[in-house]
Protein backbone atom coordinates (compact mmCIF):
# COMPACT_ATOMS: atom_id res chain seq x y z
CA UNK A 1 0.00 0.00 0.00
CA UNK A 2 1.93 2.92 -1.45
CA UNK A 3 1.18 7.04 -1.21
CA UNK A 4 2.59 7.68 -4.08
CA UNK A 5 2.26 11.69 -2.85
CA UNK A 6 2.54 13.29 0.71
CA UNK A 7 4.40 15.67 2.62
CA UNK A 8 5.99 14.45 5.24
CA UNK A 9 9.30 16.44 5.05
CA UNK A 10 6.71 19.44 6.64
CA UNK A 11 7.75 20.49 9.41
CA UNK A 12 5.07 21.90 11.33
CA UNK A 13 2.70 19.10 9.82
CA UNK A 14 4.93 16.44 10.71
CA UNK A 15 7.32 17.60 13.46
CA UNK A 16 8.42 13.85 14.04
CA UNK A 17 8.08 12.28 10.36
CA UNK A 18 9.70 8.68 11.64
CA UNK A 19 7.02 8.78 14.13
CA UNK A 20 4.73 9.08 11.67
CA UNK A 21 6.51 6.81 9.55
CA UNK A 22 6.03 4.13 12.25
CA UNK A 23 2.56 4.76 13.01
CA UNK A 24 1.73 4.35 9.21
CA UNK A 25 3.52 0.90 9.08
CA UNK A 26 2.00 -0.31 11.60
CA UNK A 27 -1.61 0.34 9.93
CA UNK A 28 -0.41 -1.21 6.60
CA UNK A 29 1.51 1.44 4.61
CA UNK A 30 4.68 -0.52 2.48
CA UNK A 31 5.87 2.92 0.56
CA UNK A 32 5.88 6.67 0.39
CA UNK A 33 6.69 9.28 -1.91
CA UNK A 34 7.80 12.50 -0.39
CA UNK A 35 7.19 15.22 -2.47
CA UNK A 36 9.53 18.58 -2.95
CA UNK A 37 8.47 21.63 -3.33
CA UNK A 38 11.06 23.62 -3.02
CA UNK A 39 14.86 23.31 -2.19
CA UNK A 40 14.52 23.33 1.16
CA UNK A 41 11.61 20.77 1.37
CA UNK A 42 13.91 18.50 -1.15
CA UNK A 43 16.83 18.36 1.23
CA UNK A 44 14.33 17.42 4.48
CA UNK A 45 12.64 14.82 1.55
CA UNK A 46 16.09 13.05 0.48
CA UNK A 47 17.00 12.60 4.35
CA UNK A 48 14.09 11.32 5.17
CA UNK A 49 14.28 8.86 2.30
CA UNK A 50 17.85 8.30 3.00
CA UNK A 51 16.69 7.03 6.68
CA UNK A 52 14.07 4.55 5.76
CA UNK A 53 14.20 1.89 2.75
CA UNK A 54 10.56 2.07 2.05
CA UNK A 55 10.49 5.89 1.25
CA UNK A 56 11.57 7.57 -1.80
CA UNK A 57 11.60 11.68 -2.31
CA UNK A 58 11.09 13.69 -5.66
CA UNK A 59 12.94 16.86 -5.82
CA UNK A 60 11.69 20.40 -7.43
CA UNK A 61 10.21 23.69 -7.64
CA UNK A 62 6.61 24.38 -6.89
CA UNK A 63 4.99 26.67 -8.96
CA UNK A 64 3.81 29.18 -6.19
CA UNK A 65 7.32 28.82 -5.14
CA UNK A 66 8.42 29.94 -8.88
CA UNK A 67 9.23 33.93 -7.83
CA UNK A 68 12.14 32.56 -5.71
CA UNK A 69 14.03 30.41 -8.13
CA UNK A 70 17.81 31.18 -8.57
CA UNK A 71 18.53 30.11 -11.82
CA UNK A 72 21.74 28.43 -9.69
CA UNK A 73 19.07 26.00 -7.92
CA UNK A 74 18.61 23.91 -11.25
CA UNK A 75 22.32 22.73 -10.12
CA UNK A 76 20.89 21.37 -6.85
CA UNK A 77 18.06 19.94 -8.30
CA UNK A 78 20.27 18.61 -11.31
CA UNK A 79 22.65 16.21 -8.66
CA UNK A 80 19.47 15.31 -6.66
CA UNK A 81 17.86 13.88 -9.39
CA UNK A 82 21.34 10.91 -9.63
CA UNK A 83 20.96 10.26 -6.18
CA UNK A 84 19.33 6.21 -5.82
CA UNK A 85 16.33 7.60 -3.14
CA UNK A 86 15.23 10.19 -5.84
CA UNK A 87 12.66 9.20 -8.40
CA UNK A 88 11.19 11.80 -9.87
CA UNK A 89 11.40 15.43 -10.26
CA UNK A 90 8.04 17.74 -8.69
CA UNK A 91 5.82 18.48 -7.90
CA UNK A 92 6.62 20.95 -10.85
CA UNK A 93 4.08 22.62 -12.60
CA UNK A 94 0.98 25.70 -13.41
CA UNK A 95 -0.83 27.06 -10.64
CA UNK A 96 -3.67 29.88 -11.77
CA UNK A 97 -5.49 29.62 -8.55
CA UNK A 98 -3.11 31.45 -5.86
CA UNK A 99 -0.92 34.86 -7.52
CA UNK A 100 2.45 33.72 -5.32
CA UNK A 101 4.30 33.91 -8.85
CA UNK A 102 3.66 35.25 -11.98
CA UNK A 103 2.64 33.26 -15.11
CA UNK A 104 5.95 34.55 -16.85
CA UNK A 105 8.12 33.16 -13.54
CA UNK A 106 5.90 30.29 -13.31
CA UNK A 107 6.52 29.33 -17.57
CA UNK A 108 10.18 30.18 -16.82
CA UNK A 109 10.55 27.82 -13.93
CA UNK A 110 8.70 25.20 -16.05
CA UNK A 111 10.63 25.45 -18.91
CA UNK A 112 14.03 24.59 -17.28
CA UNK A 113 12.83 21.74 -15.28
CA UNK A 114 11.03 20.31 -18.08
CA UNK A 115 14.40 20.22 -19.88
CA UNK A 116 16.09 19.17 -16.52
CA UNK A 117 13.52 16.28 -16.58
CA UNK A 118 14.24 14.96 -20.18
CA UNK A 119 18.16 15.33 -20.01
CA UNK A 120 17.78 12.98 -16.49
CA UNK A 121 14.93 10.86 -17.62
CA UNK A 122 13.04 10.92 -14.26
CA UNK A 123 9.45 11.30 -13.97
CA UNK A 124 7.52 14.39 -13.47
CA UNK A 125 4.90 14.83 -10.67
CA UNK A 126 3.06 17.39 -12.25
CA UNK A 127 1.07 20.20 -10.08
CA UNK A 128 -1.94 21.74 -12.13
CA UNK A 129 -4.43 24.26 -10.31
CA UNK A 130 -6.99 25.89 -13.01
CA UNK A 131 -4.55 25.78 -15.77
CA UNK A 132 -4.62 22.09 -17.29
CA UNK A 133 -5.64 23.51 -20.42
CA UNK A 134 -2.65 25.73 -20.76
CA UNK A 135 -0.72 23.24 -19.38
CA UNK A 136 -2.01 20.60 -21.42
CA UNK A 137 -1.22 22.13 -24.63
CA UNK A 138 2.00 22.97 -23.48
CA UNK A 139 2.66 19.15 -23.24
CA UNK A 140 1.00 18.31 -26.30
CA UNK A 141 3.80 19.73 -28.20
CA UNK A 142 6.66 18.01 -26.43
CA UNK A 143 7.61 14.75 -26.46
CA UNK A 144 6.58 11.73 -24.15
CA UNK A 145 7.64 11.86 -21.09
CA UNK A 146 7.18 9.60 -18.02
CA UNK A 147 4.91 11.63 -15.83
CA UNK A 148 1.61 12.00 -13.45
CA UNK A 149 -0.78 14.89 -12.80
CA UNK A 150 -1.27 14.70 -8.72
CA UNK A 151 -4.75 15.34 -7.39
CA UNK A 152 -6.02 15.53 -10.94
CA UNK A 153 -9.31 17.52 -10.69
CA UNK A 154 -9.51 18.46 -14.77
CA UNK A 155 -12.51 17.44 -17.11
CA UNK A 156 -13.24 13.71 -18.60
CA UNK A 157 -12.09 15.68 -22.28
CA UNK A 158 -8.98 16.91 -20.23
CA UNK A 159 -8.29 13.57 -18.61
CA UNK A 160 -8.10 11.36 -21.99
CA UNK A 161 -5.73 14.15 -23.51
CA UNK A 162 -3.70 13.61 -20.68
CA UNK A 163 -4.27 10.01 -21.03
CA UNK A 164 -3.47 9.71 -24.64
CA UNK A 165 -0.32 11.33 -24.06
CA UNK A 166 0.83 8.20 -21.92
CA UNK A 167 -0.16 10.01 -18.61
CA UNK A 168 -1.00 8.80 -15.38
CA UNK A 169 -3.39 10.51 -13.53
CA UNK A 170 -3.37 10.95 -9.10
CA UNK A 171 -6.35 10.73 -7.35
CA UNK A 172 -6.80 11.45 -3.51
CA UNK A 173 -9.11 12.24 -0.47
CA UNK A 174 -11.42 14.64 -2.56
CA UNK A 175 -12.43 11.09 -4.19
CA UNK A 176 -14.28 10.21 -1.10
CA UNK A 177 -16.47 13.32 -0.54
CA UNK A 178 -20.50 13.10 -0.70
CA UNK A 179 -20.60 15.50 -3.35
CA UNK A 180 -17.65 14.65 -5.29
CA UNK A 181 -19.42 11.94 -7.62
CA UNK A 182 -18.45 13.64 -10.72
CA UNK A 183 -14.66 12.64 -10.05
CA UNK A 184 -15.68 8.97 -8.56
CA UNK A 185 -17.73 8.59 -12.12
CA UNK A 186 -14.78 10.09 -13.92
CA UNK A 187 -12.14 7.45 -12.06
CA UNK A 188 -14.58 4.64 -12.45
CA UNK A 189 -14.17 4.88 -16.16
CA UNK A 190 -10.25 5.02 -16.49
CA UNK A 191 -8.16 2.20 -16.90
CA UNK A 192 -6.75 0.70 -13.79
CA UNK A 193 -3.09 0.56 -15.25
CA UNK A 194 -3.18 4.41 -15.31
CA UNK A 195 -4.11 5.70 -11.91
CA UNK A 196 -2.19 6.11 -8.79
CA UNK A 197 -3.28 6.41 -5.28
CA UNK A 198 -2.12 9.84 -3.16
CA UNK A 199 -2.85 11.40 0.55
CA UNK A 200 -0.94 14.63 -0.44
CA UNK A 201 -0.75 14.77 3.49
CA UNK A 202 -1.26 16.46 5.22
CA UNK A 203 -3.67 18.06 2.90
CA UNK A 204 -7.33 16.22 1.45
CA UNK A 205 -8.11 14.16 3.89
CA UNK A 206 -10.45 11.22 3.25
CA UNK A 207 -13.76 10.67 4.71
CA UNK A 208 -13.99 9.77 7.61
CA UNK A 209 -11.30 12.44 8.55
CA UNK A 210 -12.00 14.99 6.43
CA UNK A 211 -11.33 18.06 8.28
CA UNK A 212 -8.38 16.60 10.25
CA UNK A 213 -5.19 16.71 8.87
CA UNK A 214 -4.48 13.92 6.52
CA UNK A 215 -1.88 10.99 7.14
CA UNK A 216 -0.71 8.86 4.30
CA UNK A 217 -1.76 5.64 6.07
CA UNK A 218 -5.35 7.00 4.96
CA UNK A 219 -4.42 6.41 1.49
CA UNK A 220 -6.22 2.69 1.69
CA UNK A 221 -9.59 5.21 2.01
CA UNK A 222 -9.01 6.19 -1.72
CA UNK A 223 -8.04 2.96 -2.97
CA UNK A 224 -11.62 1.52 -1.37
CA UNK A 225 -13.47 4.27 -3.23
CA UNK A 226 -11.34 3.56 -6.48
CA UNK A 227 -12.34 -0.24 -5.85
CA UNK A 228 -15.94 -0.14 -5.66
CA UNK A 229 -15.95 2.42 -8.72
CA UNK A 230 -13.65 -0.41 -10.77
CA UNK A 231 -15.97 -3.40 -8.94
CA UNK A 232 -12.87 -5.10 -7.66
CA UNK A 233 -12.01 -5.98 -4.27
CA UNK A 234 -9.68 -3.55 -2.26
CA UNK A 235 -6.76 -6.13 -2.55
CA UNK A 236 -6.97 -5.81 -6.07
CA UNK A 237 -7.53 -2.06 -6.09
CA UNK A 238 -4.44 -2.06 -4.18
CA UNK A 239 -2.05 -4.48 -5.93
CA UNK A 240 -3.16 -2.75 -9.17
CA UNK A 241 -2.46 0.49 -7.90
CA UNK A 242 0.93 -0.55 -6.46
CA UNK A 243 2.34 -2.41 -9.50
CA UNK A 244 1.64 0.79 -11.34
CA UNK A 245 3.37 3.33 -8.91
CA UNK A 246 6.32 0.80 -9.18
CA UNK A 247 6.55 1.32 -12.63
CA UNK A 248 6.41 4.37 -12.87
CA UNK A 249 8.45 5.20 -10.11
CA UNK A 250 11.02 2.56 -10.94
CA UNK A 251 10.35 0.95 -7.32
CA UNK A 252 11.77 -2.05 -6.27
CA UNK A 253 8.73 -5.14 -5.82
CA UNK A 254 7.41 -4.51 -1.86
CA UNK A 255 7.12 -7.72 -0.09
Amino acid sequence: MIDTHCHLNDPEAFPEPDRALEEAREAGLTGAIVIGVDLESSARAVALAERHGDVWATVGCHPNYAASFQDSDLAEYEAWLSHPRVVALGEIGLDFHWDFSTREEQDRVLQAQWELARSSGKPIVWHCREAYGTLLAWRQSRPRHPEVFHCFAGTRAEANIALAHGAYLGVDGPLTYKKNEATRSLFASLPSDRVLMETDAPYLSPVPYRGKPNRPEWVRYVAQELAGGWQTTEEEAISQLDGNARLLFNLPVIA
